[in-house]
């Protein structure tokens, strides 16, 4: 079986079934990628699309300096965010994004209260994390949601580490100060944690 730097070496070559099989092994990530940063399959569809082109037309400049996986997940982060500020003018309203697909939970099979409760928490969620700030969406999905290290989100999005770990921060304290009516709604549980009444 062919590795992945066999696969770019050809594919670097003019090779087009060895970029193929490259796209084979991460077009769901980069699809994954744009529909979270986007929000709309049409659009991710679209993104990713057109992020694989241009990882295609980029790829004699790969030097290996990243993993490939890194190097098409800043190409797609980069797509999408040139979509994104070039739609800005015109923001969406949360009734026009469509719902993201969920995560299985780890139970099979949750009653009913259980899964209204879990789809109720995931909308909530879902919401929260799109109407952060771009600057700080895009990192968070790519550590939180994707999986990605504080060094491989500062290679995708060209940013400093520090940066990146700042947004991250700061992204997840907006994310609890969003979350924390929809989760508490008698009030912020951390006020009753220090055996006060």
């Amino acid at each position: 079986m062919q590795t992945e730097d066999d696969l770019i070496r050809e594919a670097q070559r003019g090779q087009v079934a060895a970029f193929e099989r490259l796209v084979e092994r991460h077009q769901a990530k980069v699809y994954s990628l744009a529909l979270r940063l986007c929000g709309n399959r049409d659009d991710a569809a679209d993104m990713a699309q057109e992020a694989l082109l241009k990882a295609f037309l980029s790829l004699p400049n790969f030097r290996g300096g990243s993993s490939f996986g890194t190097w098409l997940y800043r190409i797609t982060t980069n797509v999408c965010l040139d979509e994104m500020r070039r739609r800005s003018r015109r923001p969406q309203t949360l009734g026009e994004r469509e719902e993201l697909p969920a995560y299985q939970p780890c139970d099979p099979a949750p009653g009913p209260e259980l899964r209204a409760l879990q789809h109720e928490e995931r909308r909530a969620l879902e919401a929260a994390i799109a109407s952060l700030p771009q600057d700080f969406r895009v990192p968070l999905v790519l550590r939180d949601v994707e999986g990605l290290s504080y060094e491989e989100i500062a290679r995708a999005t060209g940013l400093a580490l520090g940066t990146v770990k700042s947004r991250i921060h700061r992204a997840r304290l907006q994310l609890r100060e969003r979350l924390a009516p929809e989760l508490f709604p008698l009030g912020d549980v951390s006020a009753s944690e220090g055996g006060r009444p």
